[in-house]
C-alpha cells in the first residue's frame, strides 16, 4: 500500500480544483460528482480527516448569484418579459452557475484542510490555559 515516501507540500489551490489527492497530487480526490473517495489508490492517504461542510454550497452561491442576479434584473428592467421566460433562461443559467463550481470548490477546501493541517475544534480543558 503505502511506503514511506516523502511528500513536498503541493499548493491546495492547484490540487484541489484538478480534483486530485492532497499529498500526492495524483491520486483521485472524487469517487463521484461531489463525493469523496474513501481514500487515494496512489498514495493510501484516508481522506476521513476531511469535512468541507457547506463551504462550496456557501462559496458558490455567493460569488455567482451577484452577477447571475444583476443580469436577470437587467434582463427583466430592460425587456419586461414574462415569468415563463425567466423560468426558461433565467432559473437554468442561475442552477448551473451554482452548481458547475461545487466540484473545483470543495477539492480546493479539502486539500486546504490537509495542507494547513485543520482540524475539528475542540474545547481545552479548565486546567489548561
Amino acid at each position: 500500500m503505502a511506503q514511506s515516501h516523502h511528500y513536498p507540500p503541493l499548493p491546495p489551490m492547484v490540487t484541489g480544483i484538478r480534483g486530485k489527492c492532497p499529498r500526492c497530487g495524483q491520486g483521485k480526490l472524487f469517487s463521484g460528482f461531489l463525493k469523496l473517495a474513501p481514500r487515494c489508490e496512489v498514495c493510501g492517504l484516508d481522506f476521513s480527516f476531511a469535512d468541507p461542510a457547506d463551504g462550496p454550497a456557501f462559496f458558490a452561491l455567493t460569488i455567482m448569484s451577484f452577477p447571475i442576479l444583476g443580469f436577470i434584473w437587467w434582463l427583466d428592467a430592460t425587456f419586461e418579459p414574462p415569468l415563463w421566460v425567466h423560468l426558461v433562461v433565467s432559473l437554468p443559467i442561475l442552477i448551473l452557475a451554482c452548481v458547475l463550481p461545487l466540484r473545483p470548490l470543495k477539492g480546493w477546501l479539502v486539500c486546504s484542510q490537509y495542507f494547513h493541517k485543520a482540524e475539528q475544534g475542540r474545547l481545552a480543558p479548565k486546567d489548561e490555559p
